[in-house]
């Protein structure tokens, strides 16, 4: 009986080697990336204890907790993940969409409400914007994580609108700093974090896609919000163009808190910090690239219609529409180069198109008649987009462990959001120093190609020198 067992036990060895040949012989070769996307895709298991009443051993189950991890069970398609890309569409638009307005508000300023005021002074409360934009969505990661993203939603829209809403009243610097600056600045932060940690969760192979698309929502709402201000701020005056761009915000973000809806979180809470992500090259150097891209980046968005006015290039109605043509360029440079992304790698596609914005800086310089400054700004306008549409991507890409991937986009955009805090007033600080445009044409130029070149050094450390390599 015990040689019969055997015998048995022998054949079905035999026959599971056997099979095991076929599937090894069958299954094509991966490469290291499709490797770890297939781990990355097998279901979280979770280890039940033993039974203390039969003995029973300890064994491994799925879990039937969704997992952030499982890439194969992400949509990429379908009804409710585009309804997303919608939502998210107008979190952009009233998020860096409103940061992108602000050069109509700083010319405005400057000639207007604020005229006692120096341009680095009222460009404080633009960069304040942007820096508690980025600064605030690392500390709102962790209350996203916990699940409370409607309340971050609806906490979101409710300040950017009420902050739109006080501008209207507000007579005075101080006024306009807390109601522009902080209060907007900080509801954008709570809109941000939802705008982009949402998308990731529906999108994988096509997340820079996804990501280039809602991301034009900020092109889109920097063409719109600027045009609304200058067409109706001479005929209602200050305060009801500035209302009547709330009740756009208010429409606009009452689609996105209709639609967004979270797939999956992920199963513990973010850290505010993962150290380990410093010990990583591409890591750090693609950060401190985006610091110093950042702190140039602003300085056309913000002087390009003081310039064209103050130096005669262009009049006033025809230089106030600078800033929507920069914008309107700027959405096809967050949906081409989203989509062209996904197909040779975002890190490929942000490094000749950054190159580019700091070099156009630099031609600001020369552009002294007003076809070749908006030539100038509409092209600056497309390549700066990928500045803003690919850093997310960028972030999934440089983490391989999918759990941690809030905390160091968190951690990137914080460093960053500095950079965005001190870059303009120090442009606002050279053009009061000098009185000359071309230095700060210089200075933007110079920091956006300095930061191009730590994030090349970024590129090959992530892939290589071979630039035919996907990264």
């Amino acid at each position: 009986m015990s040689n019969s067992n055997s015998s048995l036990d022998d054949v079905e060895k035999d026959v599971g080697l056997a099979r095991n040949k076929e599937v090894d012989a069958d299954e094509p070769h991966l490469t290291e990336e499709q490797e770890d996307l297939r781990e990355a895709g097998q279901p979280t298991f979770i280890e039940l204890d033993c039974d203390a009443s039969n003995g029973s051993p300890l064994e491994n189950v799925a879990s039937a907790k969704p997992s952030i991890n499982n890439i194969k069970s992400v949509p990429n398609g379908g009804l409710r993940a585009w309804l997303q890309v919608l939502g998210s569409f107008f979190l952009f638009w009233n998020t860096w969409g409103i940061i992108n307005t602000f050069g109509v508000y700083q010319t405005y300023y400057e000639t207007g409400l604020l005229s006692s005021s120096s341009p680095s002074d009222i460009s404080w409360i633009g960069s304040m914007q942007a820096f508690l934009l980025m600064f605030v969505g690392t500390i709102t990661g962790p209350i996203y994580d916990a699940g409370y993203v409607r309340y971050l939603l609806l906490g979101g829209s409710v300040l950017v609108v009420f902050g739109q809403m006080m501008l209207s009243l507000c007579h005075e610097y101080w006024q306009v700093f807390l109601a522009q600056a902080v209060c907007i600045g900080i509801g954008a932060g709570c809109l941000f974090v939802p705008a982009v940690a949402i998308l990731s969760t529906y999108f994988s192979t096509k997340i820079a896609t996804a990501t280039g698309l809602a991301a034009a929502g900020s092109s889109l709402g920097g063409v719109v919000y600027p045009i609304v201000f200058y067409k109706l701020q001479p005929s209602i005056g200050f305060a009801w163009a500035t209302r009547a761009i709330g009740f756009m915000m208010l429409a606009t973000l009452i689609v996105s808190n209709s639609v967004m809806r979270v797939r999956v979180l992920p199963a513990g809470r973010r850290r505010f910090l993962d150290l380990t992500a410093f010990k990583e090259p591409a890591y750090v150097l693609f950060v401190a690239g985006s610091f110093f891209a950042f702190m140039g980046l602003y300085a056309p968005f913000f002087y390009a219609q003081s310039y064209a006015i103050e130096t005669g290039i262009a009049n006033p109605d025809l230089a106030f529409y600078l800033l929507s043509i920069i914008n309107a360029a700027s959405t096809f440079g967050r949906i081409i180069p989203g989509y062209v992304g996904d197909i040779i790698g975002p890190l490929n596609m942000i490094v000749p198109c950054s190159m580019l914005t700091g070099i156009l800086c630099f031609c600001l310089i020369s552009a002294r008649s007003i076809a070749s400054v908006i030539v100038v700004l509409a092209l600056y306008g497309l390549f700066s987009g990928t500045l803003v549409s690919l850093p997310p991507t960028i972030y999934v890409h440089l983490t391989k462990n999918r759990a941690v991937i809030g905390t160091r986009m968190g951690m990137g955009f914080a460093i960053t959001s500095v950079g965005l805090l001190v870059g303009t007033p120090i442009s606002g600080a050279i053009l009061n120093a000098t009185g000359h445009f071309s230095y700060v044409w210089a200075f933007g130029g110079a920091l956006t190609v300095f930061g191009t070149l730590l994030i090349m050094a970024a590129r090959v450390a992530q892939g290589g020198f071979n630039i035919m390599k996907k990264v």
